[in-house]
């Protein structure tokens, strides 16, 4: 048994973070009975600046630097993350101690009329920061207008609702952890909308050498959660993506012999590079597709996104 008794947890201060940070208080506690555990809230750079769209103000640390930065001063014992917001690289110092909690992947379509992808009108205009969402939404109805959308999940479907936008799409996980389903007017199919690597999975960040938290981590950590996002991330890596580019993955695990598809987009002439592949590694499996990615033409995307 670790010596700590009482642990601090960053968290960023909307709805879904906090539900993030409760769902984790709620497996330490249950992995470590009696353990006592105290929330620190933060607000972001992501969580200030919403006057800007997500790819001109994104990179590394957008949502995750004031806590990595706590972190690193020894203000908190751990972090927790939506995993696709999280660098694939750990910052200097610092450590996944558990992956877990993968949800639904798909993302989600809100229309206050109800309508699907196929039913929008002509020219609708659909809400979204994210370019790898923007890219495959045109690719499927080149016809549609995107326009950013900032704010938390709450913020995005009263948009909708007030009639700002006549759609929006956000990863299911969000939207169901936080009881709002009732909202979704299509699940959209993965061969129509490939997710975020690691969309739908929390990840748990602390001190790389702090054995007291990381053996507490090590109840919680799920390996074969670990083992399909570590494949998608590693895809993102080798292409040299980050959070705000359009890159999607999407990893299975069955009876430890994983399957990846990976997806580069283009924003404006509508080409995709799409690959798949099997292996035991995640790490090598994504390394290998990225390969491939780029020698189809995924690099020269990329450049222009």
């Amino acid at each position: 048994m670790t010596q700590l008794q009482t642990i601090i947890i960053g968290s960023r201060t909307s709805s879904l973070a906090m539900w993030q940070t409760r769902h984790i208080i709620a497996q330490l506690q249950e992995a470590w009975p009696g353990i006592q555990c105290q929330v620190e809230p933060f607000i972001t750079k992501g969580d200030k600046t919403l006057d800007q769209p997500l790819p001109q103000i994104g990179g590394k640390g957008l949502f995750t630097l004031e806590l990595e930065n706590a972190l690193l001063n020894h203000h908190i014992h751990l972090a927790v993350h939506s995993l696709k917001d999280l660098p694939v690289e750990d910052a200097p110092g610092l450590t996944l101690g558990a992956i877990i909690g993968r949800a639904d992947v798909r993302d989600v379509l809100i229309s206050a009329a109800g309508h699907r992808l196929g039913s929008l009108p002509l020219g609708a205009v659909v809400g979204t920061s994210s370019l790898r969402r923007q890219a495959q939404l045109l690719y499927a109805r080149p016809d549609l207008q995107v326009q950013s959308i900032r704010g938390n999940v709450g913020t995005r479907i009263r948009k909708v609702h007030e009639g700002l936008y006549d759609a929006t799409i956000l990863a299911a996980a969000g939207v169901t952890r936080l009881n709002l389903e009732y909202h979704i007017s299509q699940w959209l199919p993965l061969d129509v909308m490939l997710p975020a690597p690691g969309q739908g999975a929390l990840g748990v960040q602390c001190r790389a050498g702090d054995e007291d938290t990381l053996a507490l981590l090590s109840a919680i950590h799920q390996p074969p959660v670990a083992a399909t996002v570590t494949a998608e991330r590693s895809f993102l890596h080798h292409l040299g993506g980050g959070c705000a580019t359009p890159v999607a993955a999407h990893a299975t695990n069955e009876n430890n012999h994983l399957r990846l598809s990976g997806l580069v987009a283009a924003l404006s002439d509508g080409k995709q590079i799409r690959v798949d592949g099997h292996g035991a590694n995640g790490w090598q499996l994504g390394a290998r597709l990225a390969e491939e990615a780029l020698a189809l033409g995924a690099r020269e995307i990329l450049a222009h996104a």
